[in-house]
């Protein structure tokens, strides 16, 4: 009979398990010549276990200690059904249900196998126990979903082990393969359930970097990464930068940490030169001092999956090329949401963005991969945040290190740097860390301002191929104009620094390593707006019309009306405000309406920071406006004046500061 598309190659059954070491006769996929588009094979025996040195994704469980909101990134359950876990990667699914696992950690994103490694094919091999069945499904890039194989289990007392192989074929554009598992009338037992391959891939070893100014949080990492026999298997050495003032060797659980890592760790104490010296440090020890294949990069305020790791890993060895692997971002405070799904730097805004067709905060909890089809076309980024970053060793070899911009924007310079050099960045579906999300920080009016907008002028003098002159002057006055009418001086105050020195050129780069952060914050120290205080209670009640303020708080929108709006807060910051404004606030506004139009026709306001930490006082001053405004027009004409130049010299600069050498004396090595 004629083998027909969805029906299973072979399907055999042993009665008895070989002996340990032997091999099990393969099935053989399809013909190379075969119109077949979903190629699958389907295999059961009563051989337990997998080849770990094969395997590319294993089946994980929430552990005991996560909160019960993130199942949904491991299990797609019925809303009154609860499979019981009973260990990181066995469960047990109820007699008479359905569980899916098209499930974010645990479907396979076959198009990113696919498109970027040597893997043709992967089989999936679980054991069994119990009754029921076993299906296997695969997406298209729009999300429609395909059935390729499923069979029967009846081994109620015995563990037995179904393998099925698909082909990695129809998955160009986008795709992902999951298994369901149907129960009879008794329970079906799941464990050691992975995605594999029989591709030779190499044995790779890995460093791990962390720069930390949080020694709690580090050693949380720490331990994550220490109580995972397999992530200790491929991890060779764990460099810790630690740069705060509270060591990392005090904090409370370190020695525990440190007695599960033994010497794979190691803790070095240097001052504070930002994430950029800190995660170069990890990579500067890792190069000059292992033989390890693959670098990783980790920030310490994360909760880590550890197989993300092991992922990771796993996808660098078998990449058909050398790139740059960057994990996605969940969120810390909603544990099913992931936050971060890819994104690309704007080489024409000089901004970065969510990747075409990525999904932003997307909510596993409410809508599960299946019934989002926008998750199944494959994302093309072009950098990834160091959240968490893997590097293939030749990757840094011939690219350099990250320049010494301290913070903001050295990931992403590096990953077009790299992109230059011929290593495209790819963020993998499936590994991920949980990370507070950028949302509820408050890094742009804050003196991280700074940084912003120094660093973001190197990149974009290093790697746009645009003349963004007229770019950078529209957004540059249109945004400071909204924090001087917000009454935001110490953010234009900290921004004008950066420009200015960023006009001073490249040579005072490296030692503002050192320097940046504590002029930023003695500047800062002379504007109100920048002290924060923990509670508006600190202030008299506000005096100001509160049915006036709502109707203040619609924002404009038609381009007449932004306009007048914009002409009547510009002359009332002209104009001399209430004596009284100066020591009574005329409103409380909290963060999320703290914006111009209302602002900017006040006299005096507290408001609440991003996080809910506290209150700044902020009061209008028509001098502190004048005078920001004319420094904000001067050294936007500069920059428009000096910019062929200053892309020249940045150019010139790039390889001594990126250098071995450069770092080694930062570092004092």
């Amino acid at each position: 009979m004629t083998e027909q598309p969805g029906q299973p190659k072979a399907t055999r059954q042993h009665d008895s398990a070989p002996a340990a070491g032997e091999s099990v006769e393969s099935v053989p996929a399809a013909d190379a010549d075969s119109k077949v588009s979903d190629q699958t094979s389907v295999r059961v025996s009563s051989r337990s276990g997998v080849q770990p040195a094969q395997v590319l994704q294993r089946l994980i469980l929430p552990r005991d200690e996560d909160p019960l909101d993130v199942r949904p990134l491991y299990l797609d359950e019925p809303e009154n059904l609860h499979t019981h876990v009973s260990g990181r990667h066995a469960a047990t699914v109820p007699p008479s249900a359905k569980v899916s696992f098209a499930a974010y950690f645990n479907a396979f994103p076959a198009s990113y196998w696919k498109r970027w490694t040597r893997v043709n094919e992967v089989t999936l091999r679980l054991s069994v126990k119990g009754t029921g069945r076993v299906d296997l499904y695969r997406s298209k890039p729009s999300g429609d979903i395909v059935h390729l194989e499923g069979h029967p289990v009846r081994s109620a007392k015995a563990w037995s082990t179904v393998e099925i192989r698909v082909s990695l074929a129809p998955f160009e554009d986008g795709g992902w393969i999951w298994f369901d598992v149907f129960t009879d009338e008794t329970a079906l037992q799941i464990k050691d359930a992975a995605w594999t391959t029989d591709e030779d891939l190499p044995r790779q070893k890995m460093a791990i970097g962390i720069t930390t100014m949080r020694p709690v949080d580090a050693v949380i990492a720490l331990r994550a990464l220490g109580e995972d026999r397999d992530v200790l298997d491929v991890v060779q050495k764990v460099f810790v930068a630690d740069q705060g003032n509270v060591k990392v060797r005090e904090t409370e659980g370190f020695a525990e940490a440190a007695k599960l890592l033994g010497d794979r760790l190691e803790v070095i104490e240097q001052e504070n030169l930002g994430g950029s010296g800190g995660f170069t440090r990890g990579l500067y020890e890792a190069i000059e001092h292992t033989d390890v294949d693959q670098v990783m990069l980790m920030d310490d305020d994360i909760r880590l999956e550890p197989d993300s790791v092991l992922r990771s890993n796993a996808f660098t060895r078998a990449l058909a090329q050398p790139v740059v692997v960057g994990s996605h971002m969940l969120n810390l405070q909603a544990r099913a949401r992931l936050h971060s799904m890819g994104e690309v730097v704007d080489l024409n805004s000089c901004f970065w963005r969510p990747a075409p067709g990525a999904v932003v905060d997307h909510d596993f909890g409410e809508e599960s991969l299946r019934e989002t089809p926008e998750l199944h076309s494959r994302i093309n980024a072009t950098y990834n945040g160091w959240w968490m970053c893997n590097f293939p060793r030749e990757v840094i070899e011939r690219t350099g290190y990250p320049l010494p911009l301290f913070i903001k924007w050295d990931d992403a310079e590096y990953s077009l740097r790299a992109a230059e050099h011929g290593f495209p960045t790819v963020s993998l579906p499936g590994s991920a860390v949980w990370h507070m999300p950028w949302t509820d920080k408050n890094d742009a009016t804050d003196w991280t301002a700074y940084f912003h907008t120094r660093n973001r002028l190197i990149l974009a003098a290093l790697h746009s191929p645009y003349d963004v002159r007229r770019t950078l002057l529209k957004q540059g006055l249109k945004l400071s104009l909204r924090h001087l009418l917000s009454m935001e001086y110490s953010t234009v105050a900290v921004q004008q620094k950066a420009i200015e020195d960023f006009l001073a050129g490249p040579d005072g780069l490296v030692e503002s390593l050192r320097t940046a952060l504590p002029e930023v914050r003695e500047l800062r120290n002379n504007y109100s707006d920048a002290q924060v205080l923990p509670s508006s209670r600190e202030f008299p009640p506000p005096t100001f019309d509160m049915v006036r303020a709502e109707a203040m708080l619609k924002p404009p929108v038609n381009p007449v009306v932004i306009a007048a709006r914009a002409s009547k807060a510009l002359l009332h910051n002209l104009r001399a405000p209430e004596t009284a404004a100066k020591e009574r606030p005329q409103m409380n506004v909290p963060s999320s309406s703290a914006l111009w139009f209302l602002l900017g026709s006040l006299d005096s306001a507290t408001v609440s920071n991003a996080d809910g930490s506290g209150v700044a006082f902020r009061r209008r001053d028509p001098e502190e406006f004048r005078k920001l405004g004319a420094q904000v027009i001067n050294n936007y004409r500069r920059l428009m004046r000096e910019w062929p130049r200053l892309k020249r010299a940045y150019r010139d600069a790039m390889p001594e500061l990126t250098s071995a050498d450069s770092w080694k004396r930062v570092f004092g090595d």
